[in-house]
């Protein structure tokens, strides 16, 4: 039996509240025996830990404030979050980022958002969970003045670049980095582009992720995502890589355990 690790899925939103064992069910007889929780924002929390109490040993939480929560109340917001961080266990700090798609108004407290917590993640040496959209230089010139910071500059980054969809030089530079890409539904849409930009990267670079409830993956695409159709991502990788769904499951997992310590 294959084991597969969902690396990012917001499973404690009420989307699953009317069937969340079930789901959970679902996705175990599927192979998705492992799932990383990515917290949003202060209404987030509670749910999650929740979760966390519920499906121990299953569900593993990621504390940090997601950008399009950002606003003007940032220093209050990120109180809270750091407050809730230090009083548990968390094996990231996620997710966060940069996102100018819907809006740029608060463009810079989201930059001031990203710096403080990857700086909380590089002195807890913990991995970041990075949201990029329309948003990949800014957030690499983030990641370069931090590691130009001299109390940084041996503090190497890990975590995973989540939902990737850029091309294959976006891809080695973020490795570089020190950065897995987060796969998800986005590989089997028909022309995402992704296929092409994952066939020379290795899978020791790559993890598996839904971000249930949102984009579910071919035949599910429009409907809630939930970590059982993760299976179908994990089939397109095998084809696109041309190995067996069981070596995708194995090595993607085990770059999940190398991430999270979990």
């Amino acid at each position: 039996m294959i084991t597969l690790t969902d690396t990012h899925a917001h499973l404690y939103l009420n989307e699953f509240d009317a069937d969340r064992n079930q789901m959970i069910k679902r996705a175990v007889q599927a192979g998705i025996k492992r799932f990383f929780l990515p917290n949003i924002d202060e209404d987030s929390i509670a749910p999650m830990l929740q979760m966390m109490h519920d499906f121990q040993g299953q569900c593993y939480g990621m504390m940090g404030l997601h950008p399009c929560s950002v606003n003007d109340l940032i220093e209050e917001q990120l109180k809270l979050i750091e407050n809730t961080l230090n009083q548990h266990q968390f094996v990231a700090v996620g997710e966060i980022g940069i996102d100018l798609y819907w809006d740029k108004t608060f463009f810079k407290q989201q930059q001031k958002a990203f710096k403080i917590q990857c700086i909380w993640a590089l002195e807890r040496k913990l991995p970041i969970v990075v949201h990029c959209r329309n948003a990949m230089s800014e957030i690499t010139a983030l990641l370069n003045e931090l590691k130009e910071t001299s109390a940084y500059k041996h503090t190497p980054f890990k975590g995973i670049f989540h939902c990737f969809s850029g091309n294959e030089e976006e891809a080695n530079r973020l490795i570089d980095f020190g950065f897995y890409l987060g796969i998800g539904g986005v590989l089997t849409y028909k022309n995402s582009g992704l296929d092409k930009a994952l066939e020379n990267i290795s899978l020791d670079h790559l993890v598996l992720e839904t971000d249930a409830p949102y984009l579910a993956p071919v035949p599910h695409r429009g409907k809630r995502n939930e970590s059982a159709f993760l299976r179908h991502v994990a089939e397109k990788l095998a084809e696109i890589k041309q190995c067996s769904l069981f070596e995708v499951a194995e090595i993607t997992t085990k770059n999940s355990i190398q991430i999270f310590g979990v």
